[in-house]
């Protein structure tokens, strides 16, 4: 018998044939509910300003983020992850201003809170964009960053968080210890249901140029390779998540997410808990740049890109598609 003649008994083209068979067969479904939008704050009223490198990503005062919140919610997206944006004169060597109480951020979590309390808040905890160095920490004096008083910095900035009303911090330093430090600092303080998003597995990654211009947070000297992965790295991405679980994490990520595929199927393999993925900017830049040259349809490849991370076995995606996929999907 020639299991190549359709006479065999085997077509796999009858289970494709019909739009009806083939939804019912669908192994894996994107929703608006797997979507987290990546929302840059600034100062001010009324600002709504597009970030050249990513079009159609916009720099938002709180009054502004607050109608995207309303858009989020209206969608069906479960959440948004903050990011801080501040103008150089009110950067420092310690990046202080992340953790005032009434700092940008923790005034967008308590605006957001009162608004659209079904959205959930997720706060990037790090100091590359309140720092004038621009690195994620406190440097000592020969420029190499100081882990124990970056450490103790993100303790105050979780805790500025968690009393602002976040449900949950996301440290993404890339800092030995951190999880194990924030959770200790927010059960102190008495806030125990404050979840801990780990960027387990970063890497140092070149998809992170288009934020860098978004956050204002480029490194003014060197690079940040001494503490993110190395591309070339699959199974230390296992150490980092065991590391973070064992110090008390209630998620981990693997960013940047296209690239790595791979490391989130073995995480997914390998982990109990929820595993995201961020699509990240160079990522999401890259997609709007063929689809603008006429080379790629944006709805699809965008469709079919995240289709692929969540594959991969990604429990939720941060994405700044996330709106118009809400959109797309109906």
């Amino acid at each position: 018998m020639n299991p190549f003649n359709p006479s065999s008994g085997h077509e796999p083209r009858r289970l494709r044939r019909h739009p009806a068979m083939r939804r019912m067969l669908r192994e894996h479904h994107l929703r608006a509910t797997d979507f987290i939008l990546p929302v840059f704050l600034v100062e001010g009223e009324g600002v709504r300003t597009e970030i050249s490198s990513m079009p159609g990503v916009f720099r938002h005062s709180i009054d502004s983020a607050l109608q995207l919140c309303a858009e989020a919610v209206a969608r069906g997206v479960s959440g948004v992850l903050l990011f801080g944006v501040l103008e150089e004169h009110c950067k420092d060597a310690t990046g202080s201003v992340s953790w005032d109480a009434e700092g940008l951020v923790q005034r967008a979590i308590r605006a957001i809170r009162s608004g659209y309390p079904q959205l959930l808040i997720i706060a990037d905890a790090c100091f590359c964009e309140y720092t004038a160095h621009g690195h994620c920490g406190v440097l000592d004096a020969g420029g190499d960053r100081d882990d124990y008083a970056t450490l103790e910095n993100l303790q105050r900035q979780a805790i500025s968080y968690a009393e602002a009303g976040v449900d949950v911090v996301a440290p993404s330093g890339m800092v030995d210890g951190m999880v194990m430090a924030i959770r200790e600092a927010l059960d102190a303080a008495r806030h125990p249901q404050v979840g801990i998003l780990s960027y387990a597995v970063k890497y140092a990654s070149a998809f992170y140029g288009p934020f860098r211009d978004a956050a204002d947070s480029a490194p003014q000297f060197g690079d940040r390779k001494g503490y993110q992965m190395d591309p070339a790295n699959r199974r230390e991405a296992f150490r980092e998540m065991a590391l973070d679980i064992q110090e008390g994490c209630d998620m981990v990520m693997v960013k940047p997410a296209m690239a790595y595929l791979d490391v989130i199927r073995d995480l997914r393999e390998r982990c109990d808990l929820p595993v995201l993925a961020y699509q990240v900017s160079g990522e999401y830049s890259m997609l709007q740049a063929a689809a603008r040259a006429g080379w790629l349809d944006l709805q699809s490849s965008v469709l079919e890109s995240l289709l692929g991370i969540k594959r991969a076995g990604a429990d939720a995606i941060i994405t700044y598609y996330a709106l118009a996929a809400a959109d797309w999907l109906g």
